[in-house]
C-alpha cells in the first residue's frame, strides 16, 4: 500500500440473522453443525470483504465447540467483528445466538474465530487496512487475536511436523496412558 489505511472496528461488524428451518436438522432432530458452520464462514467473509474491501478467503477456524444445541425453530444470530488484523489476514471474530422466537428464551450456542485472507482479482494476497481501535474491549480481542495467530502458527507447524522424526518407543511413551494399542502384525 501506497499510504496506510486505517478502519473502525464498526465500520465493518455484521450481524446475520437465520430461521432454522427442518431441512436443517440432523439425525439427532437438531439443527446441524455443520449448517451452522456454513453460515459462520459466510458471515466471516462479509465481515471480511467489508474491512478489506477485496475479496477474501477462509484460511483457517478455530475454537468452534457447539455449546448447546440450536432447535428447529430457533432464529440464530451470528455477530461478527474483525478483532485483529495482520499484513494480508484478519481474524474474525464470531459470536453464535439462538432465540426461541415464541418464548423469546435467549442461548449462546458459540463463539469461535475465523481467520480470513484478502486477495485482488488475480488471486494474489493483498494488503489491508488496519484498526482503529477505540476502547478497551477492542484492545483485548486485539491481543488476543495475536495470541491466536501465534498459537495457530505453533499448532500448524506441529501438524507438519507428524512426528516422523520420533522413534517407536517415544511414540509408544507419547500414548501410554491413552486409550489406544499398538499392535504389529
Amino acid at each position: 500500500m501506497e499510504h496506510e489505511t486505517y478502519q473502525r472496528v464498526s465500520d465493518s461488524q455484521t450481524t446475520l440473522t437465520e430461521l432454522m428451518i427442518p431441512s436443517y436438522a440432523n439425525f439427532g432432530g437438531k439443527v446441524h453443525g455443520g449448517i451452522l458452520l456454513s453460515l459462520m464462514d459466510k458471515v466471516a467473509y462479509v465481515c471480511a470483504t467489508k474491512h478489506a474491501g477485496s475479496y477474501c478467503v477462509t484460511v483457517a477456524v478455530d475454537g468452534v465447540e457447539f455449546l448447546s444445541p440450536v432447535e428447529v425453530g430457533d432464529l440464530v444470530s451470528l455477530k461478527a467483528s474483525v478483532n485483529y488484523v495482520g499484513r494480508t489476514s484478519m481474524i474474525v471474530g464470531i459470536r453464535v445466538e439462538a432465540t426461541n422466537p415464541k418464548t423469546r428464551q435467549y442461548k449462546h450456542t458459540n463463539s469461535c474465530y475465523f481467520t480470513m485472507a484478502a486477495k485482488n482479482e488475480h488471486g494474489e494476497l493483498i494488503d489491508v487496512p488496519g484498526l482503529i481501535l477505540e476502547n478497551e474491549e477492542q484492545l483485548r480481542r486485539f491481543c488476543e487475536g495475536k495470541h491466536l495467530k501465534s498459537i495457530s502458527k505453533q499448532k500448524r507447524e506441529l501438524l507438519k511436523s507428524n512426528l516422523s522424526g520420533d522413534s517407536i518407543d517415544a511414540l509408544l511413551k507419547l500414548i501410554q496412558n491413552d486409550k489406544a494399542q499398538y499392535i504389529v502384525g
